[in-house]
């Protein structure tokens, strides 16, 4: 068995943050090292590119054999399938005038390197080994026919993420840029929808409705929703449900246009018990013609897969038999048309990690 290891591919990873990069190696879907920490350096090009050079040199020289590719995801914008990083990005200044970040390490190291957006790996991750199959498995289990191929991943933390894989596979788009973060804002249409949703949305919301000054995190806003901390209770669920209908806006436009399941990740998923409910009635909100019908904002019917009951529902849907016409025979027909939204069980950082190994085993 281990020598079967040995030969099993690996790829190195990274965890591009704008205060430090994290080295890692997967193998068999798993991390295969210990991770290595290097200051990020992000205000200086030079000094920031020769610690990626650095580290990468240092995890491939724990790893047993030389990996077959490099892996990561960086902030964009970006060309990614030709590894240019450029544009505006906060969080690394010296990129803003383009960077050929993948050509530099594939002259250095010789193998193949893939740069994506997190949210696109975050999506592939849990299509591949995480709230996809998982979800097809229940359905299995419930004995349902139903099985879904199509997943939408949503990560609500610093910005709101997107990525969308159809059918297996990850749909980058011409120009590398499938994004919903600068969706309108449900309540402010002047504004992007990330201002809603990110953490920035949550404490703005928070000081506006409770009037504390004091400098808290999503953490101390759920704690105070929580009871556990002091501060303003109502004002702090408040916050989280109004990220729920803002986010729930721009996920009924997203999903309305690309079918699918849906999983939800990223530093701000935890409080999912106070904006779940908001984006579930956001989502299955009504919308009017002008002749005054009335119909629902989201065609398909839209279920909570993390609650019992609702996946009962989900999995036995509305099947029923009908006659072939013309014969004897019956067709088993369902004409309920379902979606369901999960929160992840593998976590962000894992899915993306997995997405990194996967996407550069599928295209090497």
């Amino acid at each position: 068995m281990e020598q079967n290891r040995v030969s099993e591919p690996i790829v190195v990873t990274l965890d591009a943050g704008g205060t430090n990069f994290v080295f890692g190696a997967m193998q068999s879907g798993k991390p295969c090292a210990e991770s290595i920490t290097l200051p990020s350096q992000a205000h200086d090009l030079d000094l920031c590119l020769s610690n990626l050079v650095k580290g990468f040199e240092q995890i491939i020289a724990t790893l047993p054999h030389k990996p077959v590719a490099i892996s990561f995801a960086f902030p964009g914008p970006a060309d990614y399938r030709n590894g240019v990083i450029g544009g505006f990005l906060p969080n690394f200044p010296s990129f803003r005038d383009g960077v050929a970040l993948g050509p530099m390490l594939e002259e250095h190291f010789k193998i193949p390197v893939f740069i994506n957006n997190d949210a696109d790996l975050f999506a592939y991750g849990e299509a591949a080994g995480g709230a996809l199959p998982r979800i097809n498995r229940m359905l299995e289990e419930a004995g349902s026919a139903k099985r879904y191929r199509n997943l939408l991943g949503f990560t609500f933390g610093t910005g709101f993420g997107f990525g969308f894989v159809m059918d297996g596979k990850l749909n980058l788009g011409d120009n590398s840029c499938v994004e919903v973060f600068c969706l309108k804002h449900r309540d402010k249409p002047q504004y992007i929808v990330e201002d809603g949703i990110a953490i920035r949305a949550v404490k703005r919301v928070y000081r506006e409705l409770s009037g504390d000054e004091r400098e808290l995190e999503p953490r101390d806003i759920f704690n105070i929703a929580e009871g556990v901390l002091e501060g303003n209770m109502e004002a702090a669920k408040e916050s989280f449900a109004t990220q729920g209908r803002v986010a729930g806006d721009a996920m009924a436009t997203a999903v309305t246009l690309m079918d699918g399941v849906i999983v939800i990740g990223g530093g701000l998923a935890g409080a999912s018990k106070y904006f779940m409910p908001a984006l579930l009635e956001e989502m299955r909100s009504k919308i009017e013609t002008m002749s005054g019908d009335s119909l629902n904002r989201v065609q398909m019917s839209v279920y909570n897969l993390d609650d019992k009951e609702e996946f009962e529902r989900f999995a036995r849907g509305n099947s029923k038999k009908i006659k072939v016409y013309g014969s004897d025979k019956e067709v088993v027909y369902d004409p309920e048309k379902r979606i369901g939204i999960t929160i992840s069980d593998i976590g962000a950082s894992n899915a993306v990690s997995l997405g990194a190994y996967l996407y550069a085993l599928d295209n090497i």
